[in-house]
């Protein structure tokens, strides 16, 4: 083999680096099925290649710290220092004739930051990738010391290491409580919907007036845990004893402060009196009463985690979720993936977010696009007229973008640019119906700027310093080009007069 067609081959294995000469590189370039076989064979494949260099890793962490340079395709220091050595040097005669030897490597990605770092030239194909599966396989055989099962125990921690460090330092792990969060909260929805219409239908057999009288599903799941069975629930009522208070607590609006909830029990407790349901024995009562606790329990979990996902929005997205609300701020960045990718999304498509199919049908068809997708559960779209919806959606689409991007890449969150979108979206409406003329977007991110300045005591007037010098310099700049155009002019005349 000369030296013109020299092929070297690097492989990152777990325990360090190793530096692989081609021998044979005519056979290796035709890929044959006898080639596959050789490389299957540890003998046929020493005479392919040749162990050049191993450089061992010191430590996990100081393999661990190449191995993320190397999955980030950046050259670490020892990584360079090692191919430094053990490869032919570079010169600038030998680019100009063409590559002295070749460099081959997995990724072509990794090649191209080792051509920038060494001046190497690399290569990344089939041939390579097929050589790098037998030094994968093979590379104990060339190394001794990594026998014994040393390689995969290296190989082993290495693995969970690296693992580790990519949950540890994902960019969305903030968000991927929202995500899972309100995921959880969509299918306790329909379960919690679906038990209770069970719950109501099942005890109904025993005491059917009490679905006249408590009409809402989660309030008529807490009054039946109170009564259970009739009888001894009268009972209890007849002796005096705190039933009849529990009942009231069970069955009262907690939206109505005035409510206590005893006329809805009296009536409730009157009705019992009077029923035509049908007598249950103590094992039928029970499993109903097991049923309608659980359905209870899971209404009051899926309670606390609407709170819990109200203050993980706050935390993660304040801006969002001030404009928007928690559940349609939370909804958009599932949609989206994550908070990063949100931020990404142009204005457009944070409009039809969650509208997909109905965009492609419409496409197909050709037909009109939707207005809206997930933006249309907001409260600002409902409140629109009709002919003003498509307007409100995209205005609204715009500042959830711009929200998104602040909660992404801002270096301290806060939620009052939410609280002046907001403002401006309540503005927007107005203009639609009065035709108030609402501030300009400029106007309102700079009062709220300059509130954020004055907050962490800087001075307001000089931030705005660079501005006045700004248009000073231009000024400088126009007055300096006129002259100049002046003295143009007038060289000018001073030629044609001396030709003349």
């Amino acid at each position: 083999m000369s030296k013109a067609s020299a092929l070297y081959v690097l492989h990152e294995a777990a325990s360090g680096y190793a530096l692989f000469d081609v021998v044979e590189l005519d056979e290796v370039a035709s890929l044959t099925p006898e080639l596959q076989a050789a490389i299957a064979d540890a003998d046929a494949f020493k005479r392919i290649c040749k162990l050049k260099a191993f450089i061992a890793f010191n430590s996990a962490e100081q393999a661990l710290e190449n191995i993320n340079a190397i999955a980030e395709h950046s050259v670490p220091d020892r990584l360079k220092s090692f191919l430094e050595t053990n490869l032919p040097p570079v010169s600038s005669k030998k680019k100009k004739k063409g590559p002295a030897f070749s460099l081959g490597v997995v990724e072509p990605d990794l090649g191209k930051a080792i051509a920038e770092a060494t001046g190497a030239h690399c290569r990344s194909d089939d041939v390579v990738r097929e050589l790098l599966r037998g030094a994968t396989q093979h590379l104990t055989k060339f190394v001794p010391e990594l026998q014994n099962n040393l390689l995969e125990q290296a190989q082993l921690g290495l693995g969970h290491a690296f693992s580790r460090c990519k949950v540890k330092f994902n960019p969305a792990r903030a968000d991927n409580m929202i995500i899972q969060a309100i995921g959880l909260l969509d299918t306790l929805d329909k379960d919690v919907n679906t038990f209770s219409m069970r719950v109501k239908e099942w005890y109904s057999w025993h005491f059917p007036e009490l679905k006249d009288l408590v009409r809402e599903n989660y309030a008529f799941a807490r009054a039946a845990c109170v009564v259970g069975d009739r009888a001894s629930f009268l009972e209890s009522v007849d002796n005096g004893e705190s039933a009849k208070d529990d009942l009231a607590s069970a069955v009262r609006d907690p939206s109505d402060a005035s409510d206590d909830g005893v006329q809805l029990a009296d009536s409730i407790v009157k009705a019992a009196r009077q029923s035509m349901g049908m007598d249950c024995s103590a094992g039928d009562m029970a499993n109903v009463m097991a049923f309608t606790k659980r359905m209870v329990a899971l209404a009051t979990y899926r309670a606390d985690l609407s709170k819990y996902l109200g203050e993980k929005m706050q935390a993660v997205a304040p801006n969002l979720s001030t404009l928007v609300g928690d559940s349609v701020g939370a909804r958009l960045i599932a949609k989206a993936g994550s908070l990063a990718s949100l931020a990404k999304c142009p204005a457009s498509t944070v409009q039809i977010l969650g509208a997909e199919k109905a965009l492609f049908r419409a496409l197909k068809k050709k037909g009109n696009t939707p207005k809206y997708g997930l933006i249309y559960h907001s409260t600002f779209i409902g409140r629109a007229a009709k002919k003003n919806k498509g307007r409100v959606s995209r205005y609204l689409a715009n500042k959830c973008a711009m929200a998104s991007r602040i909660d992404a890449f801002a270096d301290e969150l806060t939620d009052k640019y939410g609280v002046s979108m907001r403002e401006q979206v309540e503005e927007r409406l107005k203009f639609f119906d009065s035709g108030e003329t609402p501030r300009r977007n400029v106007d309102v991110m700079q009062e709220v700027a300059a509130a954020l300045r004055a907050e962490r005591g800087e001075d307001v007037e000089m931030a705005d310093a660079p501005s006045s010098s700004k248009k000073e310099k231009k000024k400088k700049k126009r007055k300096e080009a006129s002259g100049d155009v002046e003295l143009i002019k007038a060289k000018k005349k001073k030629k044609k007069k001396s030709a003349a």
